[in-house]
C-alpha cells in the first residue's frame, strides 16, 4: 500500500503511477513535468541545500534521484545545482538541489551557498560515525549560524551498507558499529529536525522520501513527524574533545565513506 506521502508527491521520472489515475491527473502531471501550472505560471521554487562530511553518498542521492542513475566513481564535489520539476497536490513545484563540499577546504566558500536556503538536509553515513559526530559538532552551528530558522531533516545516508559483512569486521578493528536508527531518531529529536530517515542511493530505498519530506517541510504542508523532546536517556557515544576532528577521520572512514 503506498504511503500518504505518495498520495500528495508524485515524481514524473518514477515509474509509481496508478491504473485508477484519470486523465485529468495525467494531465496536470504533464503541466508539472512542463514546469507549469493551470494558469501558465512559473511554479513555485524551493531550494534544498545537502550538507555534511564528504564522502558520505550525498552526490548519489542527488544522482540517483534525479535520474534513476547511480554513478560508479567516486569524484569529490565542488558545488553542483541540480533541478527537477515535481507536482505537489497536483501543482508543480521546482526543487533546486544544492550539492555541497563537505571537505575542510571548502569551509569559507560553502556558505555563500546557504541564502535564500528553503530548506537543509544534514546528511551522515550510517557505516561511518565520524560523520554522525560531526552533525552536532560541524554541520548544525554552521547551518544555524548562517539560517536560524530554517527547516533541517537529518539523512543517514548508505543504510544499505548497515549489514555488510567486511564493513562491519572493519568496523569492529577499531572498536566501532553502525550507527544505530534509535541513536539518529535521538539526535535528530536534539536537534529540532523535521524528520528523521535512512535510506540509500543504490537501492534507492526510502529516496522518494527524503526529498517528498524536504518540500513538505519547505512549503509547511506537515508536521513534524519527530517528537520535540526525545524519549529515554541518550546512547549517543562521546567524542573525545583533545581529539581534533581532522584525525577522526582516518583510517576506517577512507575505505567506508568513499562510494
Amino acid at each position: 500500500m503506498p504511503s500518504p506521502l505518495e498520495h500528495r508527491l508524485h515524481l514524473p521520472h518514477q515509474h509509481q503511477q496508478h491504473q485508477q489515475h484519470s486523465q485529468q491527473q495525467q494531465q496536470q502531471q504533464q503541466q508539472a513535468e512542463d514546469g507549469q501550472d493551470q494558469q501558465g505560471q512559473q511554479p513555485p521554487k524551493v531550494k534544498c541545500v545537502l550538507v555534511g562530511d564528504g564522502a558520505i553518498g550525498k552526490t548519489s542521492l542527488i544522482v540517483s534521484y534525479t535520474t534513476n542513475g547511480y554513478p560508479t566513481e567516486y569524484v569529490p564535489t565542488a558545488f553542483d545545482n541540480y533541478s527537477v520539476v515535481v507536482s505537489v497536490n497536483n501543482k508543480p513545484v521546482s526543487l533546486q538541489l544544492c550539492d555541497t563540499a563537505g571537505q575542510d577546504d571548502f569551509d569559507s566558500l560553502r556558505p555563500l551557498c546557504y541564502p535564500n536556503t528553503d530548506v537543509f538536509l544534514l546528511c551522515f553515513s550510517v557505516v561511518c560515525p565520524s560523520s554522525f559526530h560531526n552533525i552536532l559538532d560541524k554541520w548544525l552551528p554552521e547551518v544555524r549560524q548562517h539560517s536560524p530558522k530554517t527547516p533541517i531533516i537529518l539523512i543517514g545516508t548508505q543504510c544499505d551498507l548497515r549489514n555488510d559483512v567486511k564493513i562491519l569486521i572493519e568496523l569492529a578493528r577499531y572498536k566501532e558499529a553502525p550507527i544505530a536508527e534509535a541513536d539518529a531518531q535521538r539526535l535528530a529529536c536534539q536537534i529540532g529536525a523535521y524528520s528523521y530517515i535512512e535510506c540509500s542511493a543504490l537501492t534507492q530505498k526510502n529516496l522518494k522520501e527524503v526529498f517528498d519530506s524536504a518540500i513538505i517541510s519547505a512549503l509547511n504542508l506537515g508536521k513534524p513527524t519527530l517528537p520535540s523532546v526525545p524519549s529515554g536517556k541518550s546512547k549517543l557515544k562521546k567524542i573525545n574533545p583533545d581529539v581534533p576532528p581532522h584525525k577522526r577521520k582516518k583510517g576506517w572512514k577512507k575505505f567506508f565513506c568513499v562510494f
